[in-house]
């Protein structure tokens, strides 16, 4: 463990809770929940995984003339039943690398139970509430949710890195659930502020945090003012969104055309 982790500090617990949530994450899901979730409770970084065996270096993304290295770090503040753990997913070695997140967790920080975070993509429009599905790694956790309005999820396809860990974190007796709450296609390669918030209502009700959202209301309020009148601007966007608000299904070319003057909207400057 030793050669994989960098400690900068040794906090002390008291029988917390993981949170994970890793990048990138459509509408940046799980990026701005741990971000928020790190600036709110002034969090500062205790332990980090050495990247060089788990990732390329080669073709490094460049963001705004930085070079964007992937990170991968555990976050503490004055709460001592919580830790926050931010990741890039690994390209090679998934398993070792996901075995060392659980090593950590059991052994050093000793966790009582694990929390992941990924976005799922779904064919419903922003006026909708955002549901968070989830899974869960055992069957008492999962009647501890009961009453949060998490729904059962059922997923079929290869197993997402979440399904690992979870799967890794149940063999070793920890109890976990993941949290998938839902974007509409179409705000995915952007920022859905309506489900940022959904699932840090979902993380302040169960810790008690006293999480305020005022930012985060100003930022649903505005994006759903410009689609708005982008729906008064343009009548076909204006019917594909009530197409969705009906549960009526949209051909590709019409998921295509919505998914491209939203996305073009919401990147303009203003």
């Amino acid at each position: 463990m030793k050669k994989i982790f960098r400690f900068s500090e040794q906090p002390e617990f008291e029988n917390p809770s993981l949170i994970v949530g890793w990048e990138p994450d459509s509408g940046r899901l799980s990026t701005k929940v741990i971000e928020y979730l790190n600036e709110k409770l002034k969090s500062k970084s205790f332990c980090e995984i050495e990247p060089v065996s788990f990732f390329s270096f080669a073709g490094v993304a460049i963001e705004n003339d930085i070079a964007q290295f992937p990170e991968c770090k555990f976050y503490y503040s004055q709460r001592r039943d919580l830790v926050i753990f931010k990741g890039s997913e690994p390209r090679f070695e998934q398993y070792r690398f996901l075995n060392a997140i659980a090593d950590l967790a059991q052994h050093d920080i000793k966790i009582k139970e694990l929390y992941t975070i990924s976005s799922t993509i779904s064919a419903t429009a922003h006026t909708s509430p955002r549901r968070i599905s989830a899974v869960y790694n055992q069957r008492q956790i999962q009647e501890k949710h009961r009453g949060y309005g998490l729904q059962d999820m059922n997923w079929e396809g290869p197993p997402p890195i979440n399904s690992f860990l979870l799967w890794i974190a149940k063999n070793r007796g920890i109890p976990g659930v993941s949290l998938w709450p839902q974007i509409p296609f179409y705000l995915a390669a952007g920022e859905d502020f309506q489900a940022i918030k959904s699932t840090l209502s979902f993380l302040d009700k169960k810790f008690n945090l006293g999480l305020d959202f005022a930012e985060l209301d100003k930022n649903i309020s505005n994006q759903n003012i410009k689609i708005d009148r982008l729906r008064e601007e343009d009548s076909e966007i204006d019917k594909y969104i009530r197409m969705l608000e009906g549960e009526l299904a949209l051909s590709e070319e019409e998921q295509v055309e919505l998914t491209m003057k939203v996305t073009e909207l919401l990147e303009e400057k203003i």
